[in-house]
């Protein structure tokens, strides 16, 4: 599998995210763009072949496409802009991150309404651009891969989001659970909600992709609560990946995602998918416990 960077650009944002795991960070600023030059040529040497640029919101930086342009000058073969997709709206915006170098169009959609969508953004007119942004970007042929966060007031609704995604013709999408940092820990018992509630819908609506082509998967899910879908678990893809401009270098994001994010229980060892679950983040069963997360023995 190849392995790729996550360059964290900075933490300025044009949304201010009900759920933000960032949203305490808000007040550094973003970086210099000689330090994220200076981070993408020591990813090239450590052997990564892919780009993910990030935030905080990539896009509104005045930079953007001098960033993408050295990524394609460093021979990366995918350059991904993870993004709330607001200036994308605009369509001259997106012809100029493709011929700078974008490969891979990585916008989020929590909502597959309006009010749905603004009220966890707590950004007005944000839903009409994102939409407006896949659709723009379609026209241009690039690949577009999305991230909905799974949330208490939009899981009810992720079969309906599906809906819209594949209406779109988007080329891949991702229900990812919450993580409860940042402004999602401030509005936990709002953000957050049982896995277990969750579960159903988010298999509806990877049924839904899967049934119309799509590739799909569920990011932070354990195996236990994706019974029938354990083959669309989004750990099971997630390419080798290092993280650069966090403060500290992360050499090997999976390690780290397991050692310090996730959590396994003792009933975890009576599982068949003990070795490769990699459980639910610690956050969660902080609050919540382990109850639900039951062992499967057999397939």
């Amino acid at each position: 599998m190849s392995k790729r960077v996550d360059i964290k650009t900075g933490f300025l944002c044009n949304n201010n995210c009900l759920f933000c795991v960032q949203g305490a960070n808000k007040n550094k600023g973003n970086r210099q763009k000689e330090d994220i030059f200076i981070d993408l040529k020591k990813a090239k040497e450590t052997g990564c072949i892919g780009v993910v640029f990030t935030g905080g919101e990539v896009s509104i930086r005045n930079d953007l496409f001098d960033l993408l342009n050295y990524a394609k000058k460093l021979n990366f073969v995918t350059i991904q802009v993870q993004t709330n997709a607001r200036r994308f709206y605009y369509k001259e915006f997106c012809e100029k991150a493709v011929e700078a170098g974008m490969t891979e169009f990585a916008p989020a959609l929590h909502g597959h309404t309006p009010e749905l969508h603004e009220y966890l953004t707590r950004s007005k007119g944000s839903f009409n651009q994102v939409v407006q942004a896949i659709k723009n970007i379609k026209l241009l042929n690039i690949p577009i891969v999305t991230n909905t966060v799974v949330l208490k007031p939009n899981f009810r609704f992720i079969p309906q989001i599906a809906k819209l995604l594949i209406s779109l013709d988007v080329d891949q999408f991702q229900f990812a659970y919450v993580h409860a940092m940042g402004n999602a820990h401030e509005n936990f018992d709002n953000m957050v909600p049982r896995v277990s509630l969750a579960a159903p819908y988010i298999h509806k609506g990877l049924q839904l992709g899967i049934d119309a082509g799509k590739k799909v998967m569920a990011e932070a899910m354990p195996y236990c609560v994706m019974k029938g879908y354990e083959n669309y678990v989004s750990e099971l893809y997630i390419p080798e990946t290092e993280i650069r401009g966090t403060g500290k270098y992360t050499p090997n994001f999976t390690l780290t995602r397991k050692n310090e994010g996730k959590i396994k229980f003792s009933q975890c060892k009576e599982c068949i998918y003990d070795s490769i679950c990699e459980g639910p983040w610690k956050e969660y069963s902080e609050k919540y416990g382990s109850d639900e997360f039951r062992p499967i023995k057999s397939k």
